[in-house]
């Protein structure tokens, strides 16, 4: 269970906006730190008037850090804006978004404010979210000056009343209630929901790990055991610390928003799948090939093919054969994937691949109908399916000018699947942790090997649980409580 609370010097400075028991003053706040529930996880955004070291906006951010509270902004950003140079703050990555601004005359100079890496002005909303990122503030002042282009001059932490004009006011209100929705909710759900659960989703990708209705389960299974879930995006950074559990349904990488939710997550405490370790092993072909040849885990015949090497491409033609199946190290869904059928070929992929990478992964071509994929979740087999080839193509994807296309799929049981499919996938996600993993087997005749293994696995509705249906996303959600009940959170 947690509690939200907005603290201000004076309950008057809310009076714009609508009332709320959970809007205390500072006087309150420091008075209750007698009060102590190690049950209860309580949630601060701190708009006290000022934030000058050792005045009530600082030592409210102090005080709650003492009280393990989670608060906005943290102490450790408001030390860092006190003696952040200029030039420091321009290191931090701000240049393109500053570029894209309107130039203006030499010497030039503009004020504006932002709330939660939002404001008043399209064009500096990306320099607000910017900033919001490095130095996260419910509200802000930032100065910029033209010296041969738009620079930072001064960010400055400020206190609710600072917002005079009604637009900034119900600007501020829409998006405060966006970002901490939660603070709204009624008691009633307080009490019976314990755990609050984000999943992390790009509305915009166009192959996500699952569709709408399967998210839609996932939060009604997490209902029904007690754990409030809803859905975020890449926008909700720094609002991670809010929850007890993060769940990524979100495509991997590790130069990605996911590998940081995933390492900020596990940071503040929180249960995750998938991990950052698991999104570091699963997602580079190179390393997981390594890890699962070095273990004896059953793989196809696979070379690791390296850019500038004199005989390389002799060397892999003579190990391998033709067909060839050529991967860069961090695809997904058969993106990054190519088969060559002749020297010619292999000259001509290669060169193109090794632009991206150092490394290629070569392996032997394995013709079946379809590839196995059996989902383990904490080291257990939970789900397994047959992947179809696309008609008269050779991988379960093909991607071309229009959207990408998918061959059939057969679910069943696990039961029913081989013996030796399930041992070889349980194996190989041993080696990678005890996430939640889909494994890639591909099987001919009496062999079987492990074609990958894939962090955050594409859970749709009506493919993979067609036949657990509610059950899988009930088998998910009790893991993910089962850890947070371990936690303590």
């Amino acid at each position: 269970m947690s509690r939200f609370y907005v603290v201000l010097d004076e309950l008057k400075d809310w009076s714009p906006y609508y009332p709320s028991q959970d809007v205390i003053s500072f006087d309150t706040y420091l008075e209750s730190g007698t009060e102590k529930n190690r049950n209860e996880r309580v949630r601060l955004i701190n708009l006290c008037r000022s934030y000058r070291y050792l005045g009530t906006g600082y030592y409210c951010s102090l005080l709650a850090e003492a009280r393990g509270h989670n608060v906005l902004p943290s102490v450790k950003t408001l030390s860092e804006l006190s003696k952040k140079s200029l030039s420091a703050i321009q290191w931090q990555g701000l240049e393109l978004v500053l570029s894209k601004l309107v130039a203006g005359e030499e010497g030039a100079k503009r004020r504006f404010r932002c709330w939660f890496g939002d404001c008043l002005e399209p064009e500096l909303e990306p320099l607000c979210r910017a900033v919001f990122e490095r130095f996260p503030l419910p509200l802000a002042e930032i100065e910029l000056v033209y010296k041969s282009g738009w620079q930072i001059r001064k960010i400055t932490p400020v206190g609710l009343k600072a917002l005079k004009a009604v637009a900034e006011q119900e600007a501020f209100a829409r998006r405060f209630e966006a970002f901490s929705r939660k603070m709204w909710r009624a008691p009633k759900a307080r009490k019976t929901l314990r755990y609050d659960l984000a999943i992390l989703v790009d509305p915009e990708e166009k192959l996500p790990p699952s569709d709408g209705v399967a998210l839609k389960r996932f939060i009604k299974a997490a209902a029904s055991l007690g754990i409030s879930a809803e859905m975020i995006t890449k926008r909700d950074y720094t609002r991670i610390a809010e929850y007890d559990a993060l769940f990524i349904r979100e495509t991997t990488a590790v130069d990605h928003h996911t590998y940081r939710f995933a390492k900020k997550a596990e940071a503040e405490g929180l249960v995750v799948l998938d991990d950052s370790a698991s999104i570091l092993r699963c997602t580079n072909k190179i390393f997981l090939a390594d890890l699962l040849s070095s273990n004896k885990v059953p793989i196809p015949k696979t070379e690791f093919l390296r850019a500038e090497k004199a005989g390389e491409l002799e060397r892999i033609s003579e190990t391998l054969g033709f067909p060839i199946v050529l991967k860069v190290p961090d695809g997904s869904f058969s993106r990054g994937v190519v088969k060559v059928n002749n020297p010619e070929e292999l000259a001509l992929e290669s060169e193109r691949l090794l632009e991206k990478s150092a490394l290629l992964l070569a392996q032997e071509y394995m013709y079946t109908d379809y590839d196995w994929r059996i989902g383990v979740l904490d080291g257990r087999p939970l789900y397994a399916c047959r992947y179809f080839m696309v008609r008269n193509h050779w991988q379960i994807y093909k991607h071309g000018s229009g959207a990408a296309k998918s061959g059939g799929f057969e679910t069943m049981p696990t039961y029913e699947v081989p013996r030796k499919v399930i041992d070889a996938a349980v194996k190989a996600c041993r080696l990678i942790g005890n996430g939640f993993y889909g494994v890639d087997l591909k099987q001919k005749d009496d062999r079987v090997v492990v074609i990958e293994v894939n962090d955050n696995p594409s859970i749709d509705a009506g493919v993979e649980d067609k036949f657990m249906g509610e059950g899988l996303y009930h088998s998910v959600m009790e893991v993910f409580l089962q850890r947070m009940e371990k936690r303590g959170r």
